[in-house]
C-alpha cells in the first residue's frame, strides 16, 4: 500500500511499514517543513495519509480530499514507539478499506468515515 507518514510518526513505525512491504513516503525525511503540502502530496501521489495529528481530519473534509487517497489518524496512548510499530503493521494489515476513507483507529475501535 502506498503511504504517507506524517513527521510525527515515529521512525520506528515508519521502518516497520516499509519491511512489511508498504511503499512509504516520511513527511519527517522525504518533504522537510511541508505543512500545507502533505495532503496535497497524498493526493497527488494516491497515498495514505497516516498521523497522529487531528487536525488532518477537518483539513481532509474542508480541502474536499478525493477518494482516490485516505487519511488515518491514530488515537491511542503511544506507550513506546515499539507499541506504536506494531499497532501500526497490524492495523494496516487488516481488511479496513482505507483509500476513501478518513479513519479514526481507537483503542479498541476503528471509526470510518467516506471522503467526499
Amino acid at each position: 500500500m502506498n503511504l504517507l507518514a506524517n513527521e510525527n510518526f515515529p521512525r520506528s513505525a515508519v521502518e516497520a511499514l516499509r519491511a512489511a512491504g508498504h511503499d512509504v513516503v516520511w513527511v519527517r525525511t522525504d518533504m522537510t517543513g511541508a505543512d500545507d503540502e502533505v495532503l496535497a502530496r497524498a493526493q497527488v501521489d494516491g497515498r495514505v495519509l497516516l498521523s497522529f495529528d487531528k487536525d488532518f481530519g477537518e483539513l481532509a473534509f474542508r480541502a474536499g480530499l478525493p477518494a482516490t487517497c485516505g487519511v488515518v489518524l491514530f488515537r491511542f496512548a503511544p506507550v513506546s514507539p515499539e507499541f506504536v510499530a506494531e499497532r501500526v503493521v497490524t492495523t494496516m494489515a487488516g481488511s479496513t478499506p482505507w483509500v476513501g476513507h478518513f479513519a479514526v483507529v481507537e483503542e479498541t475501535r476503528i471509526r470510518l468515515r467516506p471522503l467526499p
